[in-house]
């Protein structure tokens, strides 16, 4: 046990020093922030009906986040997290702000599990948590620090589905079915080991996928049968399958494996780091000016 912590803290030490190569340390401390989850929208319809039932709408649940910023005035573009079915834990979301911030986002780690007293969604129905995504782009827009037309969002697995099925013809907040501003929306998103099958056809959003050609939980061979079904309609997508690696890869915790619900996890150094150059390149190009 005290060697493979060991190894771990090395890991941690000699990708810190990777990326610290080329992105400032220069960030400020997190801050625990709530704010509404974005409620899905009635059609007129509907709305009319739900009245004459005697109906009341269901009130907006409160979800936590964790707000980090660079050390200036901004305003910066920002960055939304969305954790896995696993939860939002402390070190995956310092290890993302400390990442992001430290390139000059804003960045916002959606919790969806705490506020509604769930501990994992792997095995049980996920909650809202594209409305979750919605509720931290509008909060994130309204912050005087924060560009409103340069907001990315980065999930990983189910939040990497998240991030798929948000950028979907069709799910947009342009086709009224969230309860935000018809104008505000991401402006592009990357998705660590997502499951591509809950992709649509087209995508709207320029998007990055990274994913092992090993994982067995989230199938290198899903995202490429849904880039050819794709065809290069829509928006751009750029996937990257990386060799021998399994889910999890960008975890240094799991640099010795284990396996979770049936599935092997474990840290890749060669596939996490490349996986932060391309992430960094991928939003550098999509936020910039």
């Amino acid at each position: 046990m005290a060697t493979t912590g060991k190894v771990c803290k090395l890991v941690s030490i000699a990708l810190a020093a990777i990326m610290g190569a080329f992105y400032p340390i220069d960030i400020s401390a997190e801050e625990l922030v709530t704010f509404k989850s974005a409620a899905y929208r009635l059609g007129h319809l509907q709305e009319r009906l739900a009245r004459e039932r005697g109906e009341t709408s269901k009130a907006s649940e409160v979800i936590e986040g964790y707000l980090s910023k660079p050390e200036a005035s901004g305003p910066f573009p920002a960055i939304v997290y969305l954790h896995g079915c696993g939860g939002l834990s402390e070190n995956a979301r310092k290890r993302v702000a400390d990442l992001l911030t430290g390139w000059g986002y804003v960045s916002l780690a959606v919790d969806s599990f705490s506020t509604r007293g769930i501990k994992e969604a792997c095995t049980a129905q996920m909650p809202n948590r594209k409305g979750d995504a919605l509720g931290a782009l509008s909060y994130l827009s309204k912050l005087p620090f924060v560009d409103p037309q340069r907001i990315g969002l980065v999930g990983a697995s189910q939040g990497g589905i998240v991030a798929l099925e948000l950028g979907s013809t069709g799910s947009i907040p342009q086709a009224g079915v969230f309860d935000i501003p018809e104008d505000l929306n991401f402006k592009a998103a990357v998705a660590y080991y997502p499951m591509c099958r809950f992709a649509g056809d087209e995508l709207t959003l320029p998007t990055l996928i990274l994913i092992g050609e090993l994982d067995d939980w989230s199938l290198a061979s899903d995202c490429q049968r849904f880039m050819k079904r794709r065809a290069g309609r829509g928006a751009p997508v750029d996937l990257i399958v990386y060799p021998g690696a399994y889910h999890d890869f960008d975890v240094p915790a799991l640099v010795d494996g284990k396996k979770m619900f049936g599935h092997w996890l474990k840290y890749d150094l060669d596939a996490a780091t490349s996986s932060v150059q391309v992430m960094h390149d991928f939003l550098l190009a999509q936020l910039s000016r």
